[in-house]
Parts: C-alpha cells; structure tokens; sequence
C-alpha cells in the first residue's frame, strides 16, 4: 500500500471530508454528510483504493515513469 496522492489532491480530501462531517456532527447535515468519511480517510492515509484500480497517481514522490 503505497502512497498514490499528492500534497494538493490529499489536503483538498482532508477539508472536503471535514466539512462534510461536521455539520453532520452537530446537526446542519443529514445522515448522508458521514460519506466525508471517504476522503477524510483516504487524505490522511495518503492512498486511495480507486486510484489503484484505475492506474493514478497524483503523488509525484513515487511516480513510476
């Protein structure tokens, strides 16, 4: 499990994710805003599943090429 996102792509998960999550928590979201559970977890893992399986990789520390 290698890192396969980059700095810009990882923060902009990070914030959508909690700001998703937060109004959740206090009760502007629905039920539906835990869904910014993804990219808030993906972000701080710095990998992403669905990157793998289509090929990205937007974290230039271990491009291939």
């Amino acid at each position: 499990m290698s890192n396969n996102i980059g700095g810009i792509d990882r923060t902009l998960r990070i914030v959508v994710g909690a700001a998703l999550i937060v109004p959740t928590l206090i009760g502007m979201l629905p039920a539906w805003g835990w869904i910014g559970a993804i990219p808030l977890i993906t972000g701080l893992l710095s990998w992403c599943p669905a990157y793998t399986l289509l090929g990205l990789n937007t974290c230039p520390c271990n491009n291939e090429e």
